[in-house]
């Protein structure tokens, strides 16, 4: 399967609910109550209100100035004003190719599949011929060390781990330091999952950040916050939160295939200005899709496009 295949089958549950009544929808006349439909079909698919209002006034513009729509696609439009939301910055280990190591630094709250995903991540990049190295800095749970270890066995890469309840930050400092010996081309750091409410635990994260970073001397590498999908707007306050204790550089949004708020994507990206990375839409090694806005759009809006995905 392609990107777009796999989008579009993640965002399945989305596009029964949200693409294919914007099919029904878009053959009615316009009227305000056309316009209210659609708002609230925006909005029931966790695309946001200040979004859905935006793409609403957008949409009334743009069919005034084409002639009520007649003279254009009006769910074109929406598709492109949808991906033009999106930053498209593009991440370190595209922007400089050459650098060893690329370390990525994985966090987010409990139970959102931050292991899981910092396994897949290693596997991408060994199909990428990358060399990997992770670490379990997720020192709270033996489970959280074990499990990155059996991903380690699987994919045959190394795993920095430490003896339950050890210090993260030292994880994270003997990963990085094993990725520059060994010159290793990505080091994947994987953290304890945390409530943004703990301040101690955020606080603990930001000590492994510095560490990272004085590590790296200053240059550049990502710090990607792991987002459950099936949240909803639940994770904006995650996001706000995690953006107060470090510099978050990007997202994953995880379990896309499993909500029917696949809209989520745009909420987010709009308000924080971040680029998604990557989204989960499956359980599988392989279900961890490099994100495409232009695609994404497509799969949300388009359920005729389904025979092709």
């Amino acid at each position: 399967m392609n990107i777009l295949q796999r989008l579009g089958a993640g965002l399945k549950k989305t596009r029964e609910k949200l693409g294919n009544n914007l099919a029904q929808l878009f053959g009615k006349e316009r009227s305000p109550q056309f316009y209210e439909e659609l708002e609230d079909l925006l909005i029931l698919s966790d695309v946001g209100p200040e979004q859905a209002t935006l793409l609403i006034r957008d949409l009334k513009d743009w069919e005034k100035n084409s002639g009520n729509g007649t003279k254009g696609d009006p769910l074109l439009f929406l598709e492109e004003r949808i991906a033009s939301f999106f930053p498209l910055n593009p991440p370190v280990w595209v922007e400089q190719p050459d650098w060893k190591p690329v370390v990525i630094l994985m966090v987010g709250v409990n139970g959102v599949g931050k292991t899981t995903t910092t396994g897949k991540l290693a596997h991408r990049f060994q199909q990428d011929g990358k060399s990997v190295i992770l670490g379990a800095a997720d020192t709270f749970r033996a489970a959280a060390v074990q499990q990155l270890r059996l991903w380690g066995e699987k994919l045959e890469i190394p795993v920095v781990h430490q003896k339950e309840g050890a210090d993260p930050a030292a994880v994270a400092f003997d990963t990085v330091k094993a990725a520059l010996a060994r010159k290793v081309d990505v080091a994947i750091i994987d953290t304890a999952g945390r409530l943004q409410t703990k301040h101690n635990l955020m606080a603990e994260l930001g000590k492994i950040h510095g560490l990272v970073k004085r590590e790296m001397e200053d240059r550049p590498f990502e710090t990607l916050i792991v987002l459950d999908s099936t949240l909803g707007q639940n994770t904006v306050s995650q996001m706000e939160h995690f953006r107060k204790a470090i510099p978050v550089s990007g997202m994953i949004l995880t379990k896309l295939d499993g909500t029917s708020k696949g809209g989520i994507v745009v909420s987010l990206a709009r308000k924080f200005h971040l680029p998604v990375r990557f989204v989960g839409v499956g359980e599988g090694k392989d279900d961890l899709v490099e994100f495409d806005p232009v695609l994404y759009a497509r799969a949300l809006l388009r359920p005729e496009d389904s025979s092709r995905f």
